[in-house]
């Protein structure tokens, strides 16, 4: 995945490189570079992120036992 986004960012860096004024390669490389591939990568990444979240979630219940459990024991 970071192999593309990588490749497309050599890509627009030389677009960007080509433009006439500076003003308008920073914007060439923000618009077809850095915004389109923060948006990749936070859709790429958000299973991840569930998975890093739900295990997170998982580990504070094993620390944490329930209340629930030591009440029907008494």
């Amino acid at each position: 995945m970071y192999i593309i986004v990588i490749a497309w960012l050599y890509v627009v860096i030389l677009m960007a490189a080509t433009e006439k004024s500076i003003a308008a390669g920073l914007l060439t490389f923000t618009f077809y570079g850095l915004v389109p591939c923060a948006l990749l990568l936070w859709i790429l990444g958000a299973k991840h992120r569930r998975h890093y979240r739900n295990k997170q979630l998982l580990e504070q219940d094993v620390r944490q036992p329930d209340s629930s459990d030591t009440q029907a024991d008494q």
